[in-house]
């Protein structure tokens, strides 16, 4: 049987990383995978995630199963946190005191952000088969690949114009195609792989065209609290939990509270009718009971210790602000770099990014001088790890992008 298998496509982040780390010259610059890194060129552990793994050893809790909506503190932190008001009963679509989004909002649990885009998609087909989800193009590498694995059918709408910026009217333009309980997936802030987000302005105007044609957003938060700062980079998400009637949101906590190999995420489905909530909550389940029947726990125990405990929060948050501040200092610091190197054109390009990813103005071929020549190692799309990047190497990096560059 399995030599009838077909050779399967390799991932190319992972096969960029596989080929950096063969790659044996010293000076050599890894920006390719998603993770934040210190000065010391490390993924640091957060201290109030090391203070909440001291608070849950001290507890000693026992391992039991959580359940197939996972542990219940941690969706409730998850509902109180993105949508800003109420506290949700986590696991079920119960009455929340008011009148705000959380109290139309049910959530479980999932392995990590991937996991519930996954489980969100697999929503969607079991409410309407083969409906078509919006992707920008530029996406997130795996945005395609979940949906279709989903069975649904995939459609992109444009994200950046030839100035590099946000290309507002041409989305707008796209997305009026899009039909009434069709989905379109928006990243809330940050967006991978360009650093381009929209203005306010024209959020409001996206959530005016999803409530005259009927279609779903699907917001993707994986990055919220490194753009503008935590509750700036949920206004979107917000204000389109008040507008709309029906709002899905994929979570993931990898990048804010540091948690990558722990995998924790968390699926928010809105909906203004509580049967329909029920329902929503019982398929979620039935999707995680056949793909992975149970999220791990340590992480979202972590993350609902940090969010319940005034002083941990608070920690966090400050912890928070300062990688958003290096991450800030390292896009400035580059854009200076190029700017004095001749290449001001591009440093203006780079200005107007946020959060960890910018994608360079760069062709596939130059993207592998930079890394022949330079040993810098970015996706041959333009993209790179701002977050990645240490103080004393930005130099380097700039006069790698400005002789490939050209003229």
């Amino acid at each position: 049987m399995l030599e009838l298998l077909p050779a399967p496509p390799v991932d190319p982040l992972w096969e960029l990383t596989a080929a950096y780390g063969a790659d044996d010259r010293p000076e050599r610059l890894n920006l390719v995978l998603g993770v934040y890194r210190d000065e010391a060129g490390t993924t640091p552990v957060m201290r109030a995630v090391r203070e909440a793994e001291i608070v849950l050893a001290d507890r000693s809790a026992s391992k039991e199963y959580r359940g197939l909506s996972g542990n219940t503190a941690f969706n409730r932190a998850m509902l109180r946190t993105v949508l800003g008001s109420g506290g949700g009963a986590a696991g079920g679509p119960a009455a929340v005191p008011g009148d705000g989004p959380a109290a139309r909002a049910t959530a479980i649990q999932t392995v990590a952000g991937t996991g519930a885009l996954r489980l969100l998609a697999d929503l969607v087909r079991h409410t309407r088969p083969g409906t078509t989800v919006w992707i920008s193009d530029p996406a997130y590498v795996n945005h395609r690949p979940i949906m279709e694995a989903a069975g649904l059918r995939v459609r992109t709408y444009r994200w950046v114009g030839a100035d590099g910026h946000h290309d507002a009217a041409g989305m707008l333009e796209d997305l009026r195609q899009a039909g009434r309980d069709e989905v379109v997936l928006l990243q809330g802030c940050c967006h991978n792989p360009t650093g381009v987000d929209p203005s306010a302005r024209t959020w409001a105007d996206l959530a005016d065209l999803a409530g005259r044609n009927g279609w779903v957003p699907l917001v993707d938060l994986a990055y919220h609290g490194l753009g503008d700062g935590l509750e700036a980079d949920l206004a979107p998400t917000r204000m389109l939990a008040e507008r709309l009637p029906e709002l899905l949101i994929a979570v993931s906590c990898s990048k804010n509270f540091g948690l990558y190999a722990d995998r924790t995420g968390c699926a928010i489905v809105l909906s203004p009718s509580a049967r329909a909530l029920r329902h929503v909550d019982t398929a979620l389940q039935n999707a995680a009971r056949t793909l992975y029947s149970m999220p791990p726990e340590h992480g979202a125990a972590i993350v609902a210790t940090i969010l319940e405990d005034e002083a941990l929060r608070a920690s966090w948050q400050a912890e928070l602000d300062t990688m958003r501040g290096r991450i800030r200092a390292n896009r400035a610091a580059l854009t200076l770099q190029l700017a004095d190197l001749g290449r001001p054109a591009l440093a203006a390009v780079l200005a107007g990014q946020k959060g960890m990813f910018s994608t360079l103005p760069l062709n596939e071929e130059q993207m592998l001088r930079l890394r022949g020549e330079f040993a810098i190692y970015g996706t041959t799309t333009g993209r790179i790890n701002i977050a990645g990047i240490q103080a004393e190497r930005i130099p380097c990096l700039a006069r790698g992008i400005a002789a490939v560059s050209g003229a």
